[in-house]
């Protein structure tokens, strides 16, 4: 399992934090994600044989919240 770190500026309530950890959440190999309102970082630990690192900020894009 490999654990990253992503901005995503545009997280600006409890709302859009429940969005992107249901949506993320979604993703084959994800383990868990944690997303903060206050940092704006979202803490996502994966299984990179299932995932990438780019796959995550498209799904993140697609989420309506962009990764800086």
């Amino acid at each position: 399992m490999t654990t990253i770190t992503v901005n995503a500026p545009d997280i600006s309530c409890d709302n859009c934090k429940a969005h992107v950890e249901k949506d993320i959440s979604a993703l084959a190999g994800v383990a868990s994600v944690v997303a903060d309102v206050a940092s704006k970082d979202v803490v996502i630990t994966f299984d990179e044989s299932q995932l990438t690192r780019d796959q995550i900020n498209e799904a993140m894009d697609e989420a309506g919240y962009p990764v800086a």
